[in-house]
């Protein structure tokens, strides 16, 4: 008897163990996992941002202030202001970031047109190693004009007498659409290759972090439980010829839209989530939750939970700096 009133003590102390052990490693498992997540989330993102602004910037200055944009017959934009990097400060006071760049390298050149040009064909006064299905960027001499992208449907190649010629047709990815300013630009204005534009916007969507690429429609959730996304510029002096970093800045204000005049002054973006861990914590004996005392900040500002009972969860906090190469070596003042 005695022997079975031991046994059966240690096989409820043994199955309360194996309890608690299974809830403590499934909380260690959901919080490392909600790390890995949002690191492998940020890196992703870095990567995206870290080539923005390629293909647009030449003759050490930003060419597009405004854009001309279609993907078929739907316009992105028509006429409107350009930035290649852009940070939006939502109704709800939440970041959303675009960040847009070209796949080649050549893209930081741009070369000079052989005759004016409507959109339709551009005339080169320069070789550009373009082939059918890519994309290029048609700019003007006044910065203040659009820009305007276009697909290659033929190539002509250069002779003796006759300029290299692409032509842009119909059917083209970027060729369809309509513009309430159309495309004009004088023997001034330049060409850049693309090869394939890209887009991508990174934004909340309840606590889903969503990368977006809008000329296409698609979307996919890169991290879950995340409950603070927020970005910020990192600007120089109003000492345009400066190139160091000297304050973080948030999309408001002078920086709410980025324009000739303030985007020289932008040196890199950082960006910075919060995440909840998923699994909530046991309060102790008194009934109080202590997973944490204090609610995360970001950028020195409180980032509200999503839950009422929050300090029965964990949070983690993740910050990502990125220069922008293109912008400060594009832009020579």
């Amino acid at each position: 008897m005695v022997g079975l009133v031991v046994a059966l003590i240690v096989g409820l102390a043994a199955t309360s163990s194996a309890v608690m052990f299974g809830a403590t490693q499934r909380q260690g498992i959901g919080v490392g996992g909600v790390a890995v997540n949002i690191n492998t989330a940020l890196a992703a993102l870095k990567n995206d941002a870290a080539t923005a602004g390629l293909g647009f910037f030449g003759d050490a200055r930003y060419l597009c202030s405004r854009l001309n944009l279609s993907v078929g017959s739907t316009t992105h934009f028509d006429g409107a202001p350009f930035a290649p990097v852009r940070i939006t400060r939502t109704a709800a006071g939440l970041d959303e970031l675009d960040v847009m760049q070209s796949t080649r390298v050549e893209s930081g050149a741009n070369v000079m047109l052989a005759a004016a040009s409507n959109g339709g064909q551009a005339q080169l006064k320069s070789f550009v190693p373009a082939v059918v299905g890519d994309a290029v960027l048609l700019s003007p001499e006044n910065a203040a004009d659009p820009c305007t992208v276009r697909s290659v449907t033929a190539v002509t190649p250069s002779t003796d007498d006759d300029p290299q010629t692409l032509d842009f047709g119909a059917g083209g990815v970027h060729n369809d659409g309509t513009f309430s300013t159309p495309p004009a630009y004088t023997d001034s204005g330049g060409v850049t290759l693309l090869g394939q534009l890209r887009w991508q916007r990174y934004r909340l969507n309840g606590t889903d972090l969503l990368l977006e690429q809008p000329m296409d429609g698609t979307s996919a959730v890169l991290a879950r439980n995340v409950i603070g996304f927020r970005a910020q510029y990192g600007i120089s002096s109003t000492v345009l010829a400066s190139k160091t970093l000297e304050n973080w800045v948030d999309a408001t204000g002078t920086f709410a839209v980025l324009t000739p005049a303030n985007i020289p002054r932008v040196r890199a973006v950082r960006i910075g989530v919060v995440v909840r861990s998923p699994q909530r914590e046991k309060p102790d004996g008194a009934g109080q939750c202590e997973a944490s005392l204090s609610k995360p900040e970001l950028f020195g500002a409180v980032v509200e939970p999503d839950v009422t009972d929050w300090t029965c969860y964990r949070y983690r906090s993740a910050i990502v700096v990125i220069p922008l190469r293109n912008l400060v070596l594009g832009i020579k003042t």
